[in-house]
């Protein structure tokens, strides 16, 4: 076997598309060639159906299709005529690759049960970000599919919505506290505490004045319809929204960083809006580079006792110069000493760094939401503006100390990354949720009563010295509550504290409030999302009577569309529907 000469090899290879083409116009049959298509040609010939007269041609750089006798010159006539219809037939079609998901969360273990008698006391930060839920209804939705348990975090499905607990008179005491004991809708013979609070929210007219930097990732990887087109009309409708006393800047970034518009007052919406509409996409992403040019410009046009806040709007997916998480929250750590918080503004799929959007706000004294659709858009900028750009209390922590007399187990729903430890919540330097101008915080704990039969833990066999004195507690409180906060511009916390009465404990679930029940429902289609570890026999169809009975008054539709929710993950679950 000998091998085809290089040079004959680009003579026959314009021989065979002319070839093929002429075919083509002859035939009307087949397609054209893609261009990028690769092809593949078989260059040696085989000995075995090889004559004297297809060496000589070949040697002359033919490609001969045996076998068969044939002069030279209709064997050359073979050669290209089948070269031609080997080109058509070996032109590999373009095939789609598989979208490959780089979406980025933490890890999301739920909380185990805990026994009073040993562990009685529990810590957290509250958590004011909602970006879970509107994560997992886009890809309910929009992809049609089961959202990975690491995405669903329960607190933010059940803080997305909004209750109505007491409202406080003024920002002396910034936020009203609720508590509420009855029956689980999983097992009645589980009883869940909700822990409520309210946030003041002052008349639209009292807004302070804001100075407003939106940071808007232009990199490559936001090209795409639902990430820099829906930040441009996101970011607009906030602008709507601004006055005269107001001013917004506007920094991007990609490879490098850059003003693309200096702090202007918000009244010349003309000029800011053009600035939004020439934002295009493409390079790579700098996002720490970002970062320090937004806070710079912040800190320029500082407003003394009103908002200063960066708005980052990104899929997250940051791949230039700070790129350690790590690294980047100490730079945001360091910054918010300036006075500038920061708010996190999720857009996009298949890259979304959930758990780099998340924890750069809850550093920068901010809260992080994630933007699907406009929808969202108007939810988050417009009817919520108030919440998201004005803090009233910062570092605000819960403990919960159960009473062993009564409670011999509990366990915390959600706010899996948001514990503390128990000397934190005096220590007024360990940073906390902040809450925004109207803000809802709500906390559900399981308990398990000291005299239920249905406990999930066995009691230490050599007990403790909690134990052998239980009887001589006082049973008439269930838990005691603490709340500390600082108002802002303050460094010292303020303390308040009320105790749980056991006998607040409604009889059966249906006595309990709307809210509570909703809240519950909440929770437990979150956890069944989760993997419904702690849920039992709960299915999706009693989840949704739950939710239908409590849907209560829903002036927006978001409870109604969390019924829809509910539906589409019945459909879409592996697992049969069932009621009990």
């Amino acid at each position: 076997m000998r091998p085809i000469h290089t040079f004959f090899i680009c003579t026959l290879l314009t021989a065979s598309i002319s070839a093929c083409t002429q075919r083509q116009a002859d035939n009307q049959r087949d397609s054209e060639p893609d261009k990028n298509a690769n092809v593949v040609l078989m260059p040696e010939l085989s000995d075995e159906d090889s004559s004297s007269a297809e060496r000589e041609h070949a040697a002359a750089g033919d490609l001969v299709m045996p076998p068969g006798p044939s002069t030279p010159r209709q064997q050359k006539t073979i050669g290209i005529s089948a070269t031609a219809e080997m080109v058509q037939r070996s032109i590999i079609p373009p095939q789609a690759l598989p979208a490959v998901d780089r979406e980025n969360y933490l890890p999301n273990e739920q909380k185990p049960v805990k026994q009073v008698a040993a562990d009685p006391v529990s810590t957290f930060s509250i958590d004011v970000d909602t970006a879970s839920y509107s994560n997992v209804r886009r890809m309910l939705v929009s992809e049609g599919r089961l959202p990975p348990h690491d995405a669903v975090r329960v607190e933010e499905m059940i803080n997305y919505f909004s209750y109505g607990y007491e409202v406080p008179d003024s920002t002396k005491q910034p936020f009203s506290v609720t508590t509420e004991l009855a029956p689980a809708p999983w097992n009645a013979e589980r009883k869940l505490l909700q822990i409520g609070l309210k946030g003041y929210e002052p008349q639209a007219s009292e807004r302070k004045a804001a100075n407003l930097v939106f940071l808007v990732d232009v990199s490559g990887s936001m090209q795409s319809t639902n990430k820099l087109p829906l930040v441009k009309k996101s970011l607009k409708m906030l602008v709507k929204n601004l006055d005269e006393n107001d001013r917004i800047a506007l920094v991007v970034y990609a490879g490098a960083a850059g003003v693309a518009l200096e702090s202007t007052p918000a009244n010349e919406k003309a000029k800011i809006n053009a600035a939004i509409d020439q934002l295009e996409a493409g390079g790579s992403t700098h996002g720490s580079a970002g970062i320090q040019l937004a806070y710079q410009v912040a800190e320029q046009h500082l407003v003394e006792d009103g908002i200063n806040r960066v708005l980052i709007a990104s899929d997250g997916d940051m791949n230039v110069g700070t790129v350690s998480i790590d690294a980047l929250k100490d730079l945001i750590e360091e910054k918010r000493k300036s006075g500038v918080a920061l708010t996190t503004l999720g857009f996009g799929t298949g890259n979304y760094n959930y758990s780099l959007m998340e924890q750069l706000a809850d550093v920068g004294n901010g809260n992080a939401s994630y933007i699907d659709n406009l929808k969202e858009a108007h939810k988050v900028l417009v009817k919520e503006a108030q919440s998201t750009l004005l803090t009233i209390a910062s570092d605000v922590k819960i403990q919960v100390e159960f009473n062993p007399a009564v409670v011999a187990e509990y366990r915390l729903i959600g706010y899996e990354n948001r514990a503390l430890n128990r000397e934190d919540f005096t220590n007024d330097k360990v940073d906390a949720g902040d809450i925004g101008a109207g803000h809802t915080v709500t906390a559900l704990y399981e308990l398990t009563l000291a005299d239920s039969d249905s406990k999930r833990l066995e009691e230490l066999r050599y007990g403790s010295e909690v134990q052998l004195n239980i009887q001589s507690l006082n049973a008439e409180e269930l838990a005691f509550v603490k709340l500390r906060y600082k108002l802002p511009g303050e460094k010292a916390s303020t303390e308040m504290a009320e105790p749980v009465l056991t006998e607040s404990l409604v009889a059966t679930y249906d006595a309990a409030s709307t809210d509570f029940r909703f809240a519950s429902a909440v929770a437990a289609y979150g956890q069944m999302l989760g993997g419904g570890k702690y849920t039992e026999d709960f299915g999706y169809d009693d989840v949704l009577k739950a939710m239908r009975d409590a849907r209560g008054d829903d002036p927006h539709g978001y409870r109604s569309e969390l019924l829809s929710l509910v539906e589409l993950t019945s459909g879409l679950s592996p697992i049969a529907s069932r009621t009990r």
